[in-house]
């Protein structure tokens, strides 16, 4: 789990709370530029805001009859690959934590 923090005076300072025994040991360093905050990890509203737009500024997928076509085969072949396989697939999950 990563959690954000700033340095301030000389401490520690998290953004949010956490659960965590006392004691534990923790790695500190600082992050990259690229690693810190930017508005995609922000919640208040006008960050949000401008998530949204952007989303909605995405263009659609367009695809040909034929491109379609492959991406459907594609997606039925992967469902009846994950329904043929379930049982196999849950017996391992089910080993794991007896």
């Amino acid at each position: 789990m990563t959690i954000h923090a700033i340095w301030k005076n000389g401490h520690v300072v998290i953004d949010d709370a956490v659960d965590w025994p006392e004691g534990c040991q923790l790695e500190v360093r600082p992050a990259l530029e690229s690693d810190s905050h930017d508005d995609n990890e922000s919640t208040d509203p006008a960050a949000i805001a401008r998530w949204i737009a952007a989303f909605e500024a995405i263009p659609p997928i367009e695809m040909t009859e034929e491109e379609e076509a492959e991406w459907q085969a594609a997606r039925r072949a992967q469902r009846d690959f994950e329904l043929r396989t379930f049982e196999e697939r849950a017996a391992r999950l089910d080993a794991m934590f007896p």
